[in-house]
Order: structure tokens, then C-alpha cells, then sequence
């Protein structure tokens, strides 16, 4: 039986948010995919785990729509790993996957994994050059029958489905060019897919080993996948949790790790942090007045994390070349957590190269 706080500290040590300097290759939450959404994405949840993201090369990094259809950075060297790993189950998973695309593929006769394929080396053939996302979607609409089609009224005109379109790219061997808008698709130099996912880029084994103890409920919530088939795919080598009176499971080999961890650093996570992502809100933020405020249905806030707990929210204000942080604390913070969090604001500043203006506690 272990406690919240536990499960907290057991999370801060296994994603690494206590660590000040790290590499690539020792990044564990590369294996799952860092999500990189908003302007504080996937490089400054990097940062924030100690790595020097301005020697981070176009070469050491890829950037995929993968889980749930989000943009998630990975290692250019693990590529061919993660594409069999983020492929979906089975054909029902790809159904749940792809949402309301699969209503017209079923009423045609096309399964679902069919029919990403069928997606998939359409876009290999028209993307042989860099090319932007609209122009993809165009032609796709030319080439493919009606079942994979929709009018879009914002468009006033006939696209694929989005999420077809979106975890189809990785099938098709590409990739996202990194900081572009709208998204740029090309090809991935050299891609071979590998057969079958090593246990490292597991997507079930990577959520108990940087989110767990957790259920197959929970894992299933965080890649929308049917819990059927992550049970198919739960792991031997579990150990079973109870989280506040929950049955959880965590891989074996964590077990000591979950027993004895500490966690004492202050980190401004960004809206997205793979820390947020967990499916257990209820543990990561037991306040529900405090929950709604971190996870409104739009325009997330980051979260303030101070010794492996999270105290309140933060959104950044630029103006110019000056940046200010404004806190909303959920607890009276000491002189000493406000300096640990404005050295943070810091940080961020110089991540995104202004200058810090201030950082500003709510009362």
C-alpha cells in the first residue's frame, strides 16, 4: 500500500524533473514521446529534465503525430521502434482511434487498419518533396473514394478525415518538420520500420514505468485505445499497487523505486508536461476546483511543481523582448519555493531568449 505523495515522487524520479543536466539518449520520456504543443512544447519539457536543447540538432530528433494524433518529439535514431510501437492493436483500436472516420469506412466495408494503409501509401507517393500540410490533404482528396472524405464547412471544401490523415503519416514514413506552420510533411531519410516494438518503446510498459502504478483503464485513457486491448497487452512482470484503496499495477523491476522515493525541485511544467498527462487527475490534483483550473476545456495554464507536488498554475505574458510569469498558488508558498520558482522563470526566459520581467503571485 502506498500513498499519493508516493506516487508523485515515484513520477518525478522516473521522468527525470529532478536532474539538472542529461542527454538524449538518457531521456527517458523520448520513449514515450514528448507531446509538443503550444510555445513551451516539447523542448522545454526537455529542458526542464536537464537538456541542453540549443545543441539539440534537426539530426537527434523527429517529430511524429503519434499518441492521440498529437505532434510528440522522439529520437531521430529510435524512429523505425516508435512507428510499431504507436501502431494501433487491433482494427477496433484503429476504429476508436481515428473517432468519427470510421462511421463511413464501416457503412463501405473497409476496416479500419485497411483503410490507414490505404492513407498511408497514398501520402507516400504524393509527398516525395518537403511538402505543406493543406497541399497533402488536397490531393488526397482527389485520389481517395468518398468513405475517407468530409466537407468541411470552415474549408468550404472536402478533406480526409483529420485523424486518418494524422496517424497515417508515421505509417507512411513521415515526419513533421520541426517548427513549422502550418505543418510541413516529409519524408524520413532511411525509414525501415522495425517488425515488432522492444520493451522499451512499449506504449503500456513506457506508461507504468513513467506514469505508473496505474490501471489498464488509465492506460487506455491516455492512448485512446480500447481497454480490451490493453489488457490483451498487459504486462507478466507487474507487481499490484494500492494507490488510496485503488488496485493498481507497476512494472516489477519499480517496485523498490516506488518504496523509497524523494522528491524535492521546483519545475514550471509546461501545459502538455508528460506529468500532466497521467490519467489519474485525481491523484495528480485531488482539489476539483484546482483540477478544473489546470485543465480548463481550453487554454491550458502551465503547472508548478515544487517537491513533487504540484502548488498551483502559471501562464507566461510576453511583451516585446520582456516575459512575465503569472502564479496562481493553491497554498501559502515560502520566501524560498517563490525564489526556487522565479530561478525556474528564469530558466523559461532564457529558453525562449528575453529578458524576465517579473514573476507575479496571485494573493
Amino acid at each position: 500500500m502506498v500513498d499519493r505523495r508516493q506516487v508523485m515522487n515515484f513520477r518525478v524520479r522516473a521522468q527525470q524533473l529532478d536532474r539538472d543536466d542529461g542527454a538524449l539518449a538518457d531521456t527517458a520520456v523520448l520513449d514515450i514521446g514528448v507531446q509538443n504543443t503550444g510555445p513551451d512544447g516539447a523542448r522545454w519539457a526537455l529542458a526542464v529534465r536537464g537538456v541542453d536543447v540549443t545543441a539539440m540538432s534537426d539530426a537527434d530528433v523527429v517529430l511524429l503525430w503519434t499518441v492521440r494524433g498529437a505532434p510528440h518529439l522522439y529520437r531521430r535514431a529510435d524512429v523505425g521502434h516508435v512507428v510499431a510501437a504507436v501502431e494501433p492493436f487491433s482494427d477496433a483500436d484503429a476504429g476508436k482511434r481515428i473517432y468519427d472516420a470510421a462511421k463511413p469506412l464501416k457503412a463501405a466495408g473497409i476496416d479500419n487498419l485497411a483503410a490507414l494503409d490505404e492513407v498511408a501509401a497514398r501520402m507516400r507517393t504524393i509527398v516525395t518533396t518537403p511538402t505543406v500540410k493543406g497541399e497533402v490533404s488536397g490531393r488526397l482528396a482527389t485520389v481517395l473514394p468518398e468513405p475517407y472524405l468530409r466537407f468541411c464547412r470552415v474549408c468550404d471544401a472536402t478533406h480526409l478525415y483529420e485523424m486518418p490523415f494524422r496517424l497515417a503519416a508515421a505509417r507512411a514514413g513521415l515526419e513533421l518538420q520541426l517548427d513549422t506552420s502550418p505543418p510541413i510533411l516529409r519524408r524520413i531519410t532511411g525509414f525501415t520500420r522495425a517488425a515488432a516494438p522492444v520493451d522499451r518503446f512499449d506504449l503500456v510498459r513506457a506508461y507504468l514505468r513513467l506514469l505508473g502504478p496505474a490501471t489498464p483503464q488509465q492506460v487506455a485513457g491516455y492512448l485512446d485505445a480500447p481497454v480490451k486491448d490493453v489488457k490483451a497487452r498487459w504486462p507478466d512482470d507487474v507487481v499490484e499497487v494500492t494507490v488510496d484503496g485503488e488496485v493498481r499495477w507497476l512494472l516489477a523491476a519499480d517496485d523498490k523505486a516506488l518504496e523509497s522515493a524523494d522528491a524535492t525541485t521546483s519545475r514550471l511544467l509546461g501545459p502538455f508536461d508528460l506529468f500532466l498527462q497521467a490519467r489519474d487527475r485525481a491523484t495528480l490534483v485531488p482539489d476539483p476546483a484546482h483540477a478544473k483550473e489546470l485543465w480548463p476545456v481550453l487554454g491550458r495554464p502551465g503547472a508548478v511543481l515544487v517537491d513533487g507536488d504540484l502548488v498551483g498554475t502559471w501562464r507566461p505574458r510576453k511583451s516585446g523582448r520582456t516575459l512575465t510569469i503569472a502564479v496562481q498558488p493553491w497554498q501559502r508558498l515560502s520566501a524560498g519555493t517563490r525564489d526556487a520558482i522565479t530561478a525556474q522563470a528564469e530558466h523559461l526566459a532564457a529558453h525562449r531568449d528575453v529578458s524576465l520581467a517579473s514573476v507575479d503571485f496571485a494573493s
